[in-house]
């Protein structure tokens, strides 16, 4: 597909007339204003502006959040997105940094705590970031193409039930730390209190198998005892401890989908006020997409969540993946001699090129993942695939500069709609 502007960059009906719209460029009557997915622009008022229903389909996710743009004829658009899952580590990292700069007593500001307030309505760094992915990639596919509609599949998910199937009445009511203070006396009662390394009995604590700043979460599954000294060895590096990790990594994918489903709607309705926006649920969408037979990935639930799983498919998927914007980091762990504080941005640009810029090497199309004030740069395929750790700029030329979301092209051979 080719996607049409108009001279007022409102998107018109796209065309797969590629040799027309060859022509056109060559003639002056539009312009190429993105490369993927490739988009041109009018310089000329068309006398007609046909455009048909259009149906946008979200599959929302904590990690993975399918699209499909489609009539009830064809696929339009389809696309596959990858969102961010290091902004708690990120800021974990900003708030060390902080209270180091703090104990040397270099803190370039007073403490804030009287304004340290929860607005109403509040979330989680990591869900604003979340949220505010799914928006800004709606939203860019509303600046390619005319969308009549979107709908977007929420969940809420029973924790409860996820863990135990048979749940029901009143065993909601009686968890399995029932009668215990808090998770800590669970979790010591659980082992018997006892050391899990070397049997104690003695200063016990409760220790997470997978850190808070690794993702882990609070759970009992995800706690064991360990007596004071096995705890502080294991910590330190000095005895590694061989502990068995937790059967699955927790429920904070389904938590903050509960969470922000009716962030995400609200915050789409106030983007596009013109636009209907509904929502759907995750067995409509199952069912539906077992009765027209289609493979379950992100992209074909998103064709089944527009009420166009029917239509002929694309046979070309985009992936996408949200980067981070900008390093907060101000300097450098290490401190140089005579205290000299060395800054941890590197410049924006060297030799012209930044970070993330899509280049061509070798008759291949690669991203800037690293670069040097030498001019030797570390390139890799779209999808992190390294093609060479050290390549300088003059073997490198430009193809497209970077924004916040990497985008590149995938041939799918699909099947025709109804078949598995």
């Amino acid at each position: 597909m080719v996607y049409v502007l108009d001279r007022k960059e409102n998107p018109l009906m796209p065309t797969e007339r590629h040799g027309k719209v060859r022509h056109m460029i060559r003639d002056g009557r539009a312009k190429v204003v993105r490369r993927t997915p490739f988009t041109i622009q009018l310089t000329y008022e068309p006398e007609t502006h046909c455009v048909q229903r259009v149906t946008l389909g979200v599959d929302a996710g904590s990690k993975h959040v399918g699209l499909s743009a489609a009539t009830e004829d064809a696929v339009l658009f389809e696309a596959e997105a990858e969102m961010r899952q290091d902004v708690s580590i990120g800021m974990t990292e900003r708030r060390e940094k902080r209270r180091a700069r703090r104990n040397r007593k270099t803190r370039y500001r007073a403490p804030c705590f009287d304004n340290r307030r929860r607005p109403r309505g509040w979330l989680t760094p990591t869900m604003e970031a979340r949220i505010g992915s799914h928006v800004n990639i709606i939203e860019d596919i509303c600046s390619i193409l005319p969308i009549s509609e979107i709908v977007v599949e929420t969940a809420s998910f029973d924790i409860q039930r996820i863990k135990d199937e048979n749940i029901e009445g009143k065993r909601y009511q009686k968890g399995e730390q029932l009668g215990y203070a808090n998770v800590k006396a669970y979790v010591k009662a659980r082992d018997g209190f006892t050391c899990w390394n070397c049997g104690t009995h003695d200063n016990l604590r409760v220790h997470h198998i997978i850190q808070r700043k690794d993702g882990g979460s609070d759970r009992p599954a995800n706690l064991i005892t360990l007596c004071e000294k096995c705890h502080t060895d294991h910590h330190s590096g000095k005895h590694l401890l061989d502990i068995p990790f937790p059967k699955n990594e927790g429920f904070r994918a389904a938590t903050e989908m509960s969470t922000m489903r009716w962030f995400l709607l609200d915050r789409l309705k106030k983007e596009h006020p013109d636009i209907p926006i509904s929502q759907t649920y995750g067995f409509v969408t199952n069912w539906n997409r077992s009765n027209l037979k289609l493979e379950k990935t992100h992209a074909v639930d998103a064709r089944v969540i527009s009420r166009h799983g029917d239509a002929r498919p694309s046979d070309v998927l985009c992936r996408m993946r949200k980067t981070r914007c900008h390093n907060r980091k101000i300097h450098k762990d290490t401190i140089l001699k005579g205290g000299i504080r060395k800054a941890n941005q590197a410049p924006r640009k060297v030799a012209g090129f930044a970070l993330n810029d899509f280049i061509r090497y070798k008759g291949q199309i690669c991203c800037i993942h690293g670069r040097r004030s030498s001019g030797y740069f570390d390139i890799r395929k779209p999808d992190g695939t390294r093609v060479h750790a050290g390549i300088h700029y003059r073997h490198l030329t430009l193809v497209e500069r970077a924004s916040n979301l990497i985008i590149w092209k995938e041939d799918m051979a699909v099947l025709p709609s109804g078949q598995a």
